[in-house]
């Protein structure tokens, strides 16, 4: 879904956007919504605040496809697994600490991320989706003590100049040997043994 221009200047905030959630959702109580969908908004939201507190029970929260460039207010949703922060234009990944201990899934793709810093604190993350940003190949070692880590999509955010598919897979379990599936397909024993192999 792609949002349309619109030319004001006046940017959504986070209360406008639940409110507006809340007249399209009758009789949910917003701090009961296990699922809040604020992506696309028109116009779009520019800053996360602690307006979110409120969602004390959200687990699955999306703001993708708005104008966001950091990531902050997430102190109190002590319930939040899944966070959807695609097409935006964030930087840092910094901010997440208050969700460190539940968060299981970030979907960060197409942003200006070019650091993982961040990131280390998540000791529940399984799922990393971050095509399309700006990454070098040191940046995933700031991921190999996450415990959890299972799958990421990295397509489009490597630098891979004279590397071919199989060559960038390996070079990925080089790093993270624990994943299981890389950009949607499942890591094969073969390419685990490539990647485990001594250097000639």
């Amino acid at each position: 879904r792609i949002c349309a221009e619109n030319a004001s200047s006046t940017m959504t905030s986070i209360a406008a956007a639940l409110k507006k959630w809340e007249s399209k959702n009758e009789g949910v109580e917003i701090a009961q919504a296990t699922e809040v969908k604020l992506y696309c908004q028109i116009p779009p939201i520019q800053r996360m605040d602690a307006t979110l507190a409120g969602l004390s029970s959200v687990e699955h929260l999306s703001l993708s496809t708005n104008q966001i460039d950091r990531i902050s207010g997430l102190r109190g949703l002590e319930c939040l697994r899944t966070l959807s922060l695609g097409r935006n234009n964030i930087r840092s990944l910094a901010g997440l600490d208050d969700v460190a201990e539940t968060l299981e899934q970030l979907w960060v793709s197409y942003n200006q991320i070019s650091s993982l810093d961040g990131l280390q604190s998540l000791s529940k993350l399984e799922t990393l989706y971050m095509s399309n940003n700006s990454l070098s190949w040191d940046e995933l070692d700031k991921l190999k003590d996450l415990p959890c880590l299972q799958n990421v999509v990295f397509k489009g955010s490597l630098p891979t100049d004279g590397m071919d598919e199989a060559q960038y897979r390996v070079e990925i379990l080089k790093r993270l040997p624990g994943l299981a599936k890389i950009d949607g397909a499942m890591v094969t024993p073969d390419e685990l043994s490539l990647a485990q192999a001594p250097a000639e």
